[in-house]
């Protein structure tokens, strides 16, 4: 349950009085119609009237509220988990707002801030994360909101597992005055007791939390609080830890929350071992339809944003061949009173003129043109540029190509760079080293790899970079080695950690699933083994021509 992006939707229906005082001096329909769409909880439509109000709202110089349209163009995106096009909006909102000296910019700059430490904080940026909130704080007018995003802070040193720290922002944001506020910050506060002393009894403050936001009656608050209770039971009691996973469960779904919906099944999938393979298909269906509309929302917003800057291009087009005319019908009448060289003479001069005022005002629109992934649609917009025909189609398809190389980046896929195999195994399992864990790495040399194909490397990769990563979530491990070996047509790989080991129950949890059947495309084998003493190993097998 992620409840600082709860607090950033808070804010953005917070300043929904001070927005409407703006419109009658705005007189920005676009900006209005994205309001009103926005309180009505249709993101979708509130998103397509943002881009199309900021466009306007910068050709008539009004920075303070185009900087406000982007910053909640830029939330609506981290909630569909664009984070990269969320933090380039915000920074382009930021140059907007860089002479900050009224009320009004310092709220929109603080909003930014907080925008851009969510989106840092989901990218696992987590020192940038906690700078942004600190300047969201430095920046708000606005104690409530202030002691909120001291909440925030919490909760990203709680991820990070520095409970000392996030001990210390939630006891701030403690101080607040408002209920739901106050009850989030306690909620997150018991949990942060219960993670550092797993005897400690944190139920009468869950409890408590739980109470105030029943009687708000706020269902995403409330599904918060059970998402806590079901951790804190999973232990200790697994049979209560169900019963609140189930009400968490219940309340996603009444509210239509996907990624709750996730969390809750997730859990249900352990602690209900007699609906496992019902549950667990309802979490891969979820998943992947979740996935899908995730992808649909990235190629839907690229394309809202391609149309506005076509229909931008083809304005500024069509008041030049306006003026264009104009200077035809001008040479025209000079022609008729003055003498054929010298109206040749003024012609030349004048087209002249146009096609270096056209150069002029066609390379000022390009720098225009919102560079939203790395520059992809900019070059997108390029291609067509001086075409009178556009093809839809085609623009669809290269966005595609074009959200792929974001995705890329947001999940660390590496790339399709001539580095040889070996080099990108030794890569991926060293940069799961750090102050707490240790990796080691034996056998892994280019005769290693020499035969195998180029699908099995990939699968190869995928699987070695899912076990590291249930390490990092799950283990608790100091050390991991992975040895590798070819024994005649096979490849062996080892993996070791002394970590809390797995169950048999919980093999096909948290990406497993997906090793299994990735050893299986490639005609392997893969034995957990669950009876070691201490920590987890795992032996895969593989052939190789």
């Amino acid at each position: 349950m992620k409840n600082y992006i709860i607090f950033s939707l808070f804010l953005l229906v917070g300043c929904k009085e001070k927005i409407k005082k703006n419109i009658s001096t705005v007189e920005n329909e676009n900006l209005i119609k994205a309001i009103k769409f926005r309180d009505s909880a249709n993101e979708d439509s509130a998103y397509v009237y943002y881009v199309k109000a900021k466009e306007e709202l910068l050709k008539n110089r009004n920075n303070t509220e185009a900087a406000r349209a982007l910053v909640n163009i830029a939330i609506i995106e981290t909630n569909k988990g664009d984070y990269h096009s969320s933090i380039a909006n915000s920074i382009e909102a930021e140059k907007l707002l860089k002479n900050k000296k009224d009320s009004i910019d310092l709220e929109i700059a603080s909003r930014n801030y907080n925008s851009i430490a969510i989106a840092s904080k989901n990218l696992k940026n987590y020192t940038a994360a906690i700078d942004y909130y600190k300047l969201a704080i430095k920046n708000s007018l606005n104690k409530t909101n202030s002691l909120a995003f001291n909440n925030n802070i919490g909760d990203t040193y709680l991820e990070q597992k520095k409970v000392t720290d996030a001990k210390t922002y939630f006891r701030i944001a403690l101080q607040t005055t408002d209920s739901i506020d106050y009850a989030r910050a306690l909620n997150n506060l018991a949990k942060a007791k219960f993670l550092e002393n797993q005897s400690y009894n944190a139920f009468p403050e869950l409890e408590k939390s739980l109470k105030i936001r029943m009687r708000q009656k706020n269902d995403s608050e409330i599904i918060s609080s059970y998402a806590t209770l079901g951790d804190f039971y999973f232990k200790k009691n697994p049979e209560k830890s169900l019963f609140y996973t189930d009400e968490m469960y219940k309340i996603a779904l009444k509210i239509k929350n996907p990624d709750d919906q996730l969390e809750a099944l997730n859990k249900i999938i352990s602690l209900n071992s007699n609906d496992y393979l019902q549950n667990f298909t309802k979490y891969v269906s979820l998943r992947d339809s979740l996935q899908n509309a995730r992808n649909n929302d990235f190629r839907r917003f690229g394309l809202v944003k391609f149309d506005v800057e076509k229909q931008k291009r083809s304005n500024e087009e069509l008041k030049s061949k306006n003026l264009l005319q104009a200077i035809g019908l001008a040479f025209l009448g000079f022609a008729l009173i003055g003498t054929f060289f010298w109206y040749r003479k003024r012609k030349q001069r004048m087209q002249l003129e146009a096609e270096n005022k056209l150069k002029e005002q066609q390379l000022k629109t390009s720098k225009k043109v919102h560079d939203v992934v790395a520059n992809g649609i900019y070059q997108v917009m390029t291609k067509i540029e001086n075409q009178n025909d556009f093809n839809k189609e085609q623009a669809l398809d290269e966005l595609e190509f074009v959200y792929e190389k974001s995705r890329d980046i947001s999940y660390d896929k590496p790339d399709s760079s001539d580095q040889d195999f070996k080099e990108k195994i030794s890569n991926l399992i060293a940069s799961f080293k750090n102050e707490e864990v240790n990796t080691f790495t034996a056998g892994n040399d280019e005769k290693l790899w020499e035969n195998a194909s180029k699908s099995t490397q990939t699968e190869i990769y995928q699987v070695i970079r899912e076990l590291m990563v249930n390490m990092k979530k799950h283990s608790n491990a100091s050390n991991v080695a992975l040895r590798f070996e070819k024994i005649n047509n096979n490849i062996n790989i080892h993996y070791t950690d002394n970590g809390i080991g797995i169950s048999d129950e919980l093999i096909f949890k948290n990406g497993l699933s997906n090793t299994v059947s990735r050893i299986d495309n490639i005609n392997g084998k893969i034995i957990f083994d669950t009876k070691t003493e201490k920590g987890l190993k795992i032996n895969i097998s593989f052939p190789v021509s």
